[in-house]
């Protein structure tokens, strides 16, 4: 099994080395659009690390909750400035939406990612009331997971919160990792795959949990994907599993951006 090339995604999608620069101009323009609108909180402060700060970008009427965003990257590259176009869908259901950066790998282990992650949440959610919807895209995936397994790195009054956990092609497995080149890079030893594996753990907080993935992704996301909801569904989990067609790990998360799309409409749904 060659497993650089099971997590290589850009190499097998047509155009795949455009989308970061993509994502980073339409997530500056909706910046500049809702700081004009004076909705954009930007830069705040959830630790004394340098990237330890989120934005926060909120409705344009009634408050219902707030939904916290987790980019992916594998633990090592972007943050946050690339995907604020995404809020977009919460936005229009009145939720607030923070997207948080964190200190990438190898300045960090997964671990410490892990305890920032949660910090960003517990600050979050200070600046907001109702219920916490939480969505991780990749590697995102696993740190939103994370965050309601058994041990959380969350305080109980803000578990109790989570309604749901959204995960895009999450990672939810970390030992075929190990096995990779990116490795040298995320340092993950045999103690964090068995720690930090989503998917290895039992759920913390049983509130309902949505697997999305790309029909056209690499097999091995398909298998991470289907591998946390029959661990999770035998655990007594609420949890489902969506594969969408003609979607890849690039283009899977723009659904996000559509107030009326299908993973919203579960994600933002009260029961």
């Amino acid at each position: 099994m060659d497993w650089d090339d099971a997590y290589a995604n850009a190499a097998h999608i047509q155009g795949g080395e455009a989308y970061p620069a993509r994502w980073a101009a339409a997530a500056a323009a909706f910046r500049a659009e809702l700081s004009a609108e004076g909705r954009a909180n930007l830069d705040v402060a959830y630790g004394s690390k340098d990237r330890n700060r989120f934005d926060l970008f909120r409705p344009d009427g009634p408050l219902q909750g707030l939904f916290v965003f987790v980019h992916g990257g594998y633990w090592m590259s972007f943050d946050k400035s690339s995907w604020s176009h995404l809020a977009k869908g919460p936005l229009a259901h009145g939720f607030a939406v923070a997207m948080p950066s964190y200190t990438l790998c190898p300045q960090a282990s997964i671990p410490a990612i892990v305890g920032e992650i949660a910090s960003a949440i517990v600050a979050a959610a200070e600046h907001c009331t109702g219920p916490l919807v939480l969505a991780g895209h990749s590697a995102g995936g696993q740190l939103v997971t994370r965050m309601v397994a058994s041990p959380s790195p969350l305080p109980d009054d803000i578990l109790a919160r989570i309604t749901m956990v959204v995960s895009i092609s999450g990672l939810h497995d970390l030992h075929p990792l190990m096995k990779t080149a990116m490795n040298a890079t995320l340092g993950i030893t045999e103690e964090q795959a068995l720690a930090q594996s989503p998917a290895l753990l039992a759920p913390a907080h049983i509130c309902r949990i949505e697997v999305q993935v790309g029909a056209d992704e690499r097999p091995e996301f398909l298998r991470q994907s289907q591998m946390l909801v029959d661990a999770w569904r035998a655990a007594g989990a609420r949890i489902n599993l969506t594969m969408s067609a003609d979607r890849h790990h690039f283009d899977v998360i723009d659904d996000l951006s559509r107030p009326a799309s299908a993973i919203l409409e579960k994600a933002l749904a009260r029961t």
